[in-house]
């Protein structure tokens, strides 16, 4: 086995050798691009497929006319193996997987764990095919980046091109699962804002392709919602289709901030097997009670996209106790978009494994068909076609849950072929955005991010503080003193250093105080108060402190705040570190700003 390693390593250090004497990095990446997006393509099939055999085998058997109790049961044992195949097989978190790529671009450098180019696929086919509540899209998103850091990572290329080829993984995901090139490209630059530039666009389109022509070959070229356009769109619904914008963004919000509460519930929930039964007896009752809350929920999507009457409308209340009571469709809908959320957040933190993509889609869809059928029913406005407003309440819900009204637009243009729809997409997709960003500035695969100041942008500045780390800019070559010392002791401190500041510390190592030279500078050399001053009479105090866990911008604004130009940094328990200057950040500053820059 020694033998047969060290062949392969050595058969590919040489290949390695080869390609850099041999094939320029520039075509070299767009060969790897290449094969990330067939990679991609493929495992987004085998994830759709895996999830189609689990939910047939389970369900094909019910009872459309009356409640299922097996509903009851399939949740909580799909939660129940894949918390068991995290816990002792991955054993390592793989939830909010659009998160952690972003914490990946910003943080390391684009390396993304191997387990990662399968764990998710398992995990996520038994939690979704089991009736997991939750879409099957961001487990997939960082299968495809994991497969993209991972395969630059076997060819040693710098992280500059790690963090290109996570976005190409991304990229291809999306349009392999999608059958939307155009969306994977644009998702990549809205959502995980890597910089647009030829270098990496060109990329970035051929894996998007490439995934998207792999699954126009396997699976067909039809969308993946059919959607056939009745009514064409008229100018006079333009403000029923502002309001619809607006309504969206409201859905948007009350699901972001629902999630992030109910996720919250679950964090205070230290043992696992506490996460599992309350998630699983919310996600069960909620299914039973609401059966299309079972899975991704794209047949309920595809009926409200499809139907025209409300005999074929009244079918998404099949296997539930609301069967036959097509007068309750409108309050059956709107209960399903209250509890969405709970159902969703009690999937992933009950120990399942899937991603908001599905929710937001399924959302959009019953928002827009609730917003234009309300208004039918009561005659409130011109006739507004169900179909067309669910189709771009999908837009809506998406845009302003992710914070990317571009791909809000091109995803469900290309999703469902209703391109003809393209301007009031664009025109829900910018109302929706417009409402949410007034309330929450960060979407909410960012915001978590964000708040820690990890979050890598479009904004130059920012994004190199972002990649800058106070742990590389501490400088620790100050002569420590303590409060007892005496002016004499300080005397000989100061000549063994080349520093003019001198921070004081206790016993324990915690900062108390700062010495400046140009404070003692003129009884330094009087002998006969050697003994008379100590340090603790001569320091001052700080100007403020940094610690080791603020982030570049925290940093750069204490400084701005107390126009100094060294500060000390402390842990959390105030222990001394070092020193940061402003003329060490400025020179880390350059050398990441030309690396970061380089196209």
């Amino acid at each position: 086995m020694r033998t047969m390693t060290g062949e392969r390593i050595g058969w590919l250090q040489r290949f390695i050798i080869w390609r850099e004497k041999n094939v320029k990095e520039k075509r070299f990446i767009l060969v790897l691009s290449f094969v990330v997006g067939i990679c991609t393509a493929f495992a987004a099939l085998i994830l759709k497929e895996l999830i189609h055999w689990i939910q047939n085998f389970l369900t094909e058997n019910f009872n459309a006319t009356e409640a299922n109790y097996l509903y009851l049961v399939y949740p909580v044992v799909g939660i129940f193996i894949t918390g068991l195949f995290v816990r002792y097989v991955v054993k390592d978190d793989i939830g909010h997987g659009v998160t952690k790529i972003l914490y990946a671009i910003s943080r390391r450098q684009g390396r993304i764990k191997r387990h990662n180019t399968w764990s998710s696929i398992i995990a996520s086919s038994i939690t979704i095919g089991f009736g997991g509540s939750v879409g099957a899209e961001a487990p997939i998103v960082l299968t495809g980046s994991a497969i993209g850091s991972n395969l630059g990572s076997i060819f040693k290329m710098e992280h500059r091109t790690l963090i290109l080829l996570v976005g190409c993984g991304v990229a291809g995901a999306v349009a392999g699962i999608f059958k939307a090139p155009i969306a994977g490209l644009v998702f990549t630059l809205e959502v995980l804002m890597i910089d647009l530039t030829m270098s990496s666009l060109l990329p970035l389109l051929i894996s998007a392709v490439t995934a998207a022509t792999v699954s126009y070959i396997v699976t067909g070229t039809e969308a993946m919602f059919k959607f056939h356009l009745d009514q064409a769109f008229e100018l006079e619904r333009i403000p029923y289709v502002i309001m619809l914008g607006i309504f969206c963004g409201l859905i948007s919000l009350y699901f972001t901030r629902a999630m992030n509460s109910v996720e919250g519930m679950f964090g205070r929930l230290k043992v696992p097997y506490k996460k599992l039964i309350v998630g699983g007896l919310m996600l069960s009752i909620l299914i039973f009670l609401f059966p299309p809350l079972y899975g991704e929920g794209y047949d309920t999507i595809e009926l409200l996209l499809n139907g025209t009457r409300n005999v074929e409308w009244d079918t998404v209340m099949n296997n539930s106790f609301f069967y036959g009571h097509g007068q309750m469709l409108l309050l059956y809908l709107l209960l399903i978009v209250i509890f969405k959320v709970f159902a969703s957040s009690a999937t992933n933190g009950g120990g399942g494994c899937g991603g908001i993509f599905a929710p937001s889609l399924y959302l959009g869809c019953i928002g827009g068909f609730i917003f234009s059928h309300f208004s039918n029913e009561f005659e409130i406005s011109p006739f507004l076609p169900e179909k067309n407003f669910a189709l771009m309440g999908m837009a809506g819900v998406m845009s302003g849950v992710m914070h990317a009204p571009l791909t809000g637009v091109f995803l469900i243009a290309e999703l469902t072929g209703g391109y003809d729809l393209f301007l009031p997409l664009m025109i829900v997709s910018v109302s929706s955005y417009l409402t949410i960003i007034v309330f929450e500035p960060h979407s909410i695969y960012s915001m978590r991010l964000a708040k820690k100041g990890e979050l890598l942008t479009h904004h130059k500045d920012k994004a190199v503080l972002t990649l800058m780390k106070v742990e590389n800019v501490v400088e620790r070559d100050f002569v420590v003193v303590h409060p007892e010392m005496e002016l004499g002791e300080l005397v000989k401190a100061i000549s063994t250093s080349h520093r003019n500041i001198f921070p004081v510390t206790d016993k324990n190592d915690v900062l108390i105080g700062i010495v400046l030279l140009d404070d003692i500078r003129n009884i330094m050399f009087r002998q006969e108060l050697y003994h008379r001053f100590t340090v603790g009479k001569l320091m001052t105090s700080a100007p403020a402190r940094l610690y080791d866990t603020d982030s570049m911008e925290q940093v750069m604004r204490t400084f701005d705040d107390t126009k100094a130009w060294n500060l000390p940094v402390v842990d959390a328990e105030g222990k001394y570190l070092g020193f940061v200057s402003k003329s060490k950040i400025f020179n880390s500053y350059r050398q990441v700003l030309v690396h970061f820059s380089e196209d």
